[in-house]
């Protein structure tokens, strides 16, 4: 049984084992891993979950501009993350409210969607009233979890990574 959990230093030899699937290149989706992460090491990812947890710390959740940070986990195996984004600061915009990654090998078992659901009731707890999504126009299996939460297409835009697909979903 899949579970949401809050990113744990615990999990470093499983997180990059899901890292290391998805290769170079495009970021991870819902990981909140920037390119100035130090992961590799035990130091550095202890650090960089740290960030992540002051992301989503009470103070950071009071200013509208906190991140709530999940993994999807089974047992000691990660099969992605997800992110919520509190507010409306620069990212939301162009990245959207929420942000999710599943790894190649654990596809088309409909992690995603469940997922966003545990997460979308995150949003709930928040008091948001509607979130944003965004997809690349070509990403079928994110429209399909997306459409399934009642995400409604607002357009698709043009962005520095090519054309998205922009999606509401009311809370």
């Amino acid at each position: 049984m899949p579970a949401l959990i809050a990113p744990t230093a615990r999990l470093h030899s499983a997180w990059l084992e899901a890292h290391q699937e998805w290769g170079p290149g495009l970021h991870e989706d819902g990981f909140g891993l920037r390119p100035s992460d130090e992961v590799d090491s035990p130091e550095g990812f202890a650090t960089w979950v740290a960030l992540l947890a002051d992301a989503s710390a009470p103070k950071a959740v009071e200013t509208g501009r906190g991140c709530t940070y999940r993994w999807i986990v089974e047992g000691d195996r990660v099969h992605g993350g997800i992110a919520l984004r509190h507010g409306l600061d620069d990212y939301v915009p162009q990245f959207g409210h929420i942000g999710y990654g599943i790894r190649p090998s654990s596809r088309r078992r409909g992690l995603a969607t469940w997922a966003l659901g545990r997460i979308l009731d995150e949003a709930r707890a928040l008091n948001l009233d509607r979130v944003l999504i965004v997809c690349e126009v070509d990403n079928l299996a994110s429209v399909r979890t997306i459409e399934h939460h009642s995400g409604v297409l607002e357009g698709v835009r043009d962005t520095e990574h090519g054309p998205v697909r922009r999606y509401w979903i009311k809370i």
